[in-house]
């Protein structure tokens, strides 16, 4: 009989590995699956599958097409409950019940209508033994973007900020300003990598000029969609956005106002616009994450500036929480950051605390 703590052990090597795709599988969830046997010499993995881009195959039929006939008897881990309706392809639950496997660990629950609880269903109907609920908070943690949009048809909400030892987010009127250290620098642009989308206000953009790509070694192509609050289209055509439009796709959330000249020259250069309501003079949040839900967003974060991060707070539309707390000091003409470690909302339990270099980082997620 396979343990508890092996069971656990399994569960958070198949987490681990559906964070390979964060980021670029559509609609679906990057799931992890781990096929495991044990022939009398202890449990070793035959086969390995993560949801692949775009969403398909799923990662119960990656790891299945890998381990072959050695699946047979096996035990499956699965960080997301398989699924149990029929597209175009039969539902993975059925699929692990033809491979023979004889037992399902699964972690997360499913909220879809079509799978919540089917899936097990289906296994235990077809005689297979079924563990639940293993390190379910752990991997659900990854799986907050699909989780959101299915429960709430809005993308989970990560609100990403650098923050001076006295309490600032920049300089006014100096563009960027370096405050957090190298290392903390590469942990944001892993973040972008693993976001669906990014979004800053229009203050943000035309004083800092920000790329808002992944710049790691390796990882340029996995840059989020970039999104700009920009009610009036008035986003530069020389900034750098606008010049790599046609690189890294650029959304311009603006009102129907909007100049249309503007307008023009901005598609002419590859922009795509996302039609916004607006109130109180703003771009409003809740309708414009409707809509980004609709576009197969599941993750968004946020960096910036000031006014944009109290907008998404205001609204209580912030599900993380990233501070990286820094200990330069920037000084008279500083931008108050919108909130610190001291001052975190109430709801926001932290996750995580991280030292990267001379930088100390925080996360908090919301109670979902």
């Amino acid at each position: 009989m396979i343990s508890a703590d092996i069971d656990r052990r399994f569960m958070a090597a198949a987490i681990r590995l559906s964070r390979r795709n964060l980021g670029l599988t559509g609609t679906n969830p990057s799931v992890g699956t781990l096929i495991v046997r044990d022939d009398g010499e202890g449990p070793r993995i035959v086969g390995r599958g993560v949801t692949a881009l775009g969403g398909r195959p799923h990662a119960e039929a990656e790891a299945l097409g890998e381990a072959k006939a050695l699946a047979r008897g096996a035990t499956a881990y699965v960080t997301l409950e398989p699924c149990a309706h029929h597209g175009r392809t039969p539902p993975c639950a059925e699929a692990l019940a033809r491979a023979g496997i004889r037992r399902v660990v699964g972690a997360a629950a499913d909220p879809d209508p079509r799978v919540a609880g089917r899936g097990y269903a289906i296994l235990e109907a077809a005689g297979i033994e079924v563990t639940r609920n293993v390190l379910a908070d752990e991997a659900a943690d990854l799986l907050r973007g699909y989780l959101t949009r299915a429960t709430r048809n809005r993308p989970e909400v990560t609100l990403k900020l650098a923050i001076s030892a006295d309490g600032m987010i920049g300089r006014r009127d100096e563009g960027q300003v370096a405050i957090s250290g190298p290392v903390s620098r590469r942990q944001s642009h892993l973040l972008r990598a693993e976001s669906d989308a990014i979004l800053v206000g229009i203050g943000t953009a035309k004083a800092d000029d920000p790329e808002l790509t992944c710049r790691l070694p390796g990882l340029q192509k996995r840059s989020p969609i970039r999104i700009v609050l920009d009610r009036n289209a008035r986003l530069p055509l020389a900034s750098k956005l606008v010049t790599s439009a046609r690189e890294t796709p650029v959304l311009l959330a603006t009102g129907v106002e909007s100049d249309g000249q503007r307008r023009e020259a901005l598609e002419r250069a590859g922009v795509g616009f996302i039609a916004c309501d607006v109130h109180d003079d703003r771009i409003a949040l809740p309708e414009l994450l409707d809509d980004l839900a609709a576009r197969g967003i599941l993750t968004l974060l946020v960096e910036g500036g000031a006014a944009t991060a109290r907008h998404f707070l205001a609204e209580g539309l912030v599900d993380r929480l990233v501070l990286f707390q820094s200990k330069i000091v920037i000084g008279s003409g500083g931008i108050a950051s919108p909130l610190s470690v001291e001052t975190v909302p109430q709801g926001f339990n932290r996750v995580r605390r991280d030292s990267f270099g001379d930088d100390i980082c925080h996360e908090y997620v919301r109670h979902f």
